[in-house]
Parts: structure tokens; sequence; C-alpha cells
């Protein structure tokens, strides 16, 4: 009997007794993403994040991940990227195509490189147009702009909800008026202005010099002239001497 009581105040007393109760482990606190971080320690994007800092745009992906339930995908352009594009291309742009040209580095939602392979094109970025992506060799994915293309290289973080990948080339807008395969065409040269009216050397010495058709004319009207005048003296000659003999 006092083994059955025993046996059934147990459970009470270890409910009672906090050391014998199991301690659940607390939760990991998660961590947050840092696109900042993720950037630093592939250290070879330093105009980059210039950029997404200048636009403002850093702090608006960074909340993006944790309101889009779709994930988020970044492809970063490298610093050598920035430096071949033609002369001028990135200073000439505005504020706002600034804006626009980071967010086309983005998409609003999260793609591995096999979703990339197969994905439907055009891909929905941040800005306006979008993105075209074909496979190569492999598993190569390539990504198109219409005026770029570009293989992407390097995964920097391919886990969900966010994918950062390398581009090798800054993925250039085709409304943008600058191309960034090739610097823009050298201006025509001026066409030469028209030379009528305008009267050349040989020309002006030309019109100035006397024709030989009228020097000869003029040669020809002073042998006669001279003819006619000793023709004339004769006759008056020769009346002056028949008036002397019949006086």
């Amino acid at each position: 009997m006092a083994s059955t009581t025993f046996i059934l105040l147990l459970p009470i007393l270890l409910l009672l007794n906090p050391q014998a109760q199991a301690q659940a482990p607390a939760p990991a606190p998660s961590g947050q993403l840092n696109l900042t971080a993720i950037l630093e320690k592939g250290s070879q994007y330093t105009t980059l994040l210039k950029l997404l800092k200048d636009t403002q745009q850093l702090s608006q992906i960074q909340n993006q991940f944790k309101t889009n339930s779709q994930g988020f995908t970044v492809f970063a352009p490298t610093d050598n990227a920035f430096q071949n594009l033609p002369s001028g291309a990135l200073n000439g742009l505005s504020d706002d195509q600034k804006v626009q040209l980071i967010l086309y580095h983005s998409a609003p939602k999260y793609y591995s490189l096999s979703d990339l392979l197969t994905v439907s094109n055009p891909v929905r970025t941040q800005s306006p147009w979008g993105l075209n992506f074909t496979g190569g060799q492999g598993n190569q994915v390539n990504v198109s702009t219409g005026v770029v293309e570009v293989q992407i290289n390097n995964a920097l973080r391919q886990q969900f909800p966010l994918a950062v990948y390398q581009v090798d080339k800054v993925l250039w807008p085709k409304a943008f008026s600058a191309d960034a395969n090739s610097p823009s065409p050298a201006p025509a040269p001026k066409k030469k202005g028209s030379n009528k009216g305008t009267a050349t050397p040989t020309s002006a010495a030309a019109d100035d010099a006397p024709s030989p058709s009228a020097e000869s004319k003029n040669d020809s009207n002073g042998v006669a002239g001279m003819k006619n005048n000793v023709g004339f003296g004769m006759v008056l000659g020769f009346l002056l001497l028949c008036m002397r003999v019949l006086s």
C-alpha cells in the first residue's frame, strides 16, 4: 500500500523539484542579413558599395530582406566592371538614372543558379526593365540586357532568402543613351565648304589676262588703220601735184 502511494506521488514530487525539470534550450537568434558585409568580404565591390550608399538604395534593399517573402537576388558588378565602362558613362548619369541602374541589378525574388537556367525571360527587376538569362556549357548562366551580355561567374551568397552573384560587366540598360560595349562613335568629318562663287587665283588670272583672239584682233585692226592712212596720203599728194601743173 505504501509503495503504491509513493508511485502515485512521484510525478508530483518531480514537478515540484525545479532541478528535475528539463530545461528547454532557448531558440538561437536568427542572424540578420547584411549586404554590406557580403560585398566587403568579396573585397572588389568598392564602387558598387559607394553607389548603393550615394543613391540611398542600400537601406532600401536591406529593408526588403525583412518584408519580401519571396526573397531577393542581387547582381554585383566588380570594380573592374565599372572601370571598363566608357569614359564618363557613369558620371554622365543623372541621380535618377543612377538609382535605376542600381535597381536594374536587383530582382525582388530569390533565384538560385539552377532557377536562372530555366526561368522565363525577361526576369522582372526592381527597375522598369527586365533581364534575360540563357544557359551555356554545363551549368553556365549568362545574363543579357540587350546591349551587354556577361557570364555569372561566382555566387557570393546562394541561400534563401538572399542570392548575390558576381558579374564582370555592369548591366547597362538598353534604355540609357550610352552603350557600355563600345565608346560613342567619333563625329563624322565636316563637309568642306562649297567653292561656288569664289574665284581661284588661276581663274582670276585667266579672267584678267587678255585672250589670244582679242590680241590678234587688235593687231589686225591696227594694220588696217595704217594701210588706210597711207592710201589717203598718196591720193592727197597726187591731187596737190595736179593743181600745181594746171596753175
